[in-house]
Order: structure tokens, then C-alpha cells, then sequence
């Protein structure tokens, strides 16, 4: 069972007109974008659920993420986190935000593409800009690749080209406010 931030959902007021041809709504992009910022905000606008993946795998292992990773090793984790985003894309009305590196995974990019009235959003923004708005996450401390700037980079690098192929929506999130964020992704999914 998919997890749900009950903050997600719209108290009084009435969902905006979608296009009924998208039932879900996938954001990625590297860690620092929004995904969880905006995806929280976009499902409350849609009146859809939110998904946080990585906190859908710590809640279905009762471990953290660098916990699982340390217990089963990274190819262990990757295929705890295939079955999760499986079951996730399975359910409608779902605004679901991916781990910076789910994307990296082929089986993840297929289950994507393949998964029909699905709009996948790649939420991009420089390297520099990324960094710094992790740097004051309150979880700054125990994420492992901010000590290395270096090593955080050369992993965004490696990244973007899949954050890019994945994508059918790029936006780019550094001018603009995450409800502007929502915003242009409610007027995308006015007309798709």
C-alpha cells in the first residue's frame, strides 16, 4: 500500500479542470529541486495523493534510505526501490516524487515511459543553486554526498541526460517560487 501525506488534500476548495488524460503526475530531478515541496503543493491543488518514494521505501523496510543502503547494498536497494515505484505508478491520481537517483535505473525509466496518461516533470535547476538549497535542509547533516561538492556534481552531471530523456515537462525551478512551480504545472496539465 502507497503511503498518503493527508497535508496533501484541499480542505474546502474545488480541484482545478485537468485534462482527464493524465491520471498521474511523476516529478524528478536532482536532490534540492522541489520534488517533495512541490509535489506536496501539487497534490493538494489536484486534491490527488502525494507519494515521496524514498519515504514509501523507508516506511515499507522500517529503515532509513542510508540504512537499506548500508544493510543490502546499492543493487539491493535499487530493486527495492523498482518494486516500489511499480506499485506507486499503479494507482491513479497520484503526484509521485522519485529519489534523486531512481532515474539512473533503466527498469525505473521504462516503468515510466510505458505507464499510459502518466506526465513525467524533470525539475531542473543549476548545480550551484541545488547545492546550496540542500545545504539548509533541515537533514543537511547525515546526507553523506554534501560533504563532498565535488562528488555531488560529477553525480549531478551524470545524472541530467537521464533527468532530461525521461522528462516529457522540464521546468526550470530557479526563478521561480515553488507555488509558481505548481502554477506552471497546473497550466501544463490544463492542456495536455
Amino acid at each position: 500500500m502507497v503511503t498518503v501525506d493527508s497535508s496533501s488534500k484541499p480542505a474546502t476548495s474545488t480541484p482545478p479542470q485537468i485534462a482527464p488524460s493524465t491520471e498521474r503526475v511523476v516529478l524528478t530531478g536532482y536532490m534540492g529541486a522541489g520534488k517533495s515541496t512541490v509535489g506536496r503543493a501539487l497534490a493538494a491543488e489536484l486534491g490527488w495523493e502525494f507519494v515521496d518514494l524514498d519515504h514509501f521505501l523507508e516506511a515499507r523496510h522500517s529503515a532509513t534510505i542510508a540504512d537499506l543502503f548500508t544493510q543490502h547494498g546499492e543493487p539491493a536497494f535499487r530493486q527495492f526501490e523498482t518494486r516500489a515505484l511499480a506499485a506507486a505508478l499503479g494507482r491513479k491520481n497520484i503526484v509521485l516524487a522519485l529519489g534523486g537517483g531512481a532515474i539512473e535505473s533503466l527498469a525505473n525509466r521504462l516503468l515510466i515511459e510505458q505507464k499510459p496518461n502518466t506526465l513525467t516533470v524533470f525539475l531542473d535547476a543549476p548545480f550551484g543553486v541545488l547545492f546550496d538549497r540542500c545545504v539548509l535542509q533541515p537533514d543537511a547533516a547525515i546526507r553523506p554526498v554534501l560533504k563532498d561538492p565535488n562528488a555531488a556534481e560529477a553525480r549531478f552531471k551524470s545524472r541530467h541526460p537521464h533527468y532530461r530523456r525521461a522528462a516529457q515537462l522540464t521546468v526550470d525551478t530557479e526563478p521561480l517560487t515553488p507555488a509558481e512551480t505548481v502554477a506552471r504545472l497546473i497550466e501544463e496539465l490544463r492542456t495536455r
